[in-house]
């Protein structure tokens, strides 16, 4: 999780104008030369079409980005985070080499809290993937949980229409109950089809 003051009652953000405040991460005079380095988390299992798309989108817009693989305690992992790493790490270098003028990615594994891993790294800001309406709710209560806990502030992509709907775990379910995995290629890169017939 990740946070930031909103509340204009603590002392340390720099005001906009009346009742709008700035968190402190956000306000200082050396933000403004900082590079902005986005964490995008998740569990990545699998990474998916539309997780590429969104990083994709967001390499426009920060100066670097760190694709954090970790693992969701309320789900049982299909690929083990040495797995998905390798994966991901696979997936970025070929994003990267299809369009080199982004923002440089790296992939990193971890284990605990999403924002002490960004404050670890020296993330300032949560990179989110939007996919449709009903991920907003869900989505925006995390963002601002994550301000008041940690003053981080969340930034939010939305995948292309075509990406929508794709969902790891829609993905983990067909490939548990035997479905036909072909159907998952307008969803998963060549390397995760391959990695998921292996399963």
């Amino acid at each position: 999780m990740a946070g930031a003051t909103e509340d204009g009652q603590v002392g340390h953000g720099a005001s906009l104008s009346a009742g709008i405040r700035l968190p402190a991460s956000l306000s200082s005079p050396a933000m403004t030369a900082a590079k902005h380095v986005a964490l995008y988390s998740g569990s990545f299992d699998p990474m998916t079409l539309g997780h590429l798309d969104v990083l994709g989108r967001a390499r426009g817009v920060f100066d670097e980005i760190v694709v954090a693989v970790g693992r969701n305690p309320e789900k049982e992992p299909l690929f083990s985070s040495a797995e998905r790493v390798e994966m991901a790490e696979r997936l970025v270098a070929e994003l990267v080499a299809a369009t080199p003028d982004g923002a440089p990615v790296r992939v990193e594994g971890f284990h605990g809290l999403t924002v002490d891993f960004a404050r670890q790294i020296g993330a300032n800001v949560l990179l989110r993937g939007l996919r449709h309406g009903s991920d907003l709710a869900s989505e925006c209560q995390l963002a601002i949980a994550n301000r008041q806990v940690a003053e981080m502030e969340t930034v939010f992509v939305v995948a292309g229409e075509i990406h929508g709907y794709t969902s790891s775990s829609l993905i983990k379910q067909v490939a548990a109950l035997g479905g036909d995995l072909e159907r998952l290629a307008t969803m998963v890169p060549p390397i995760v089809l391959e990695a998921l017939r292996a399963k």
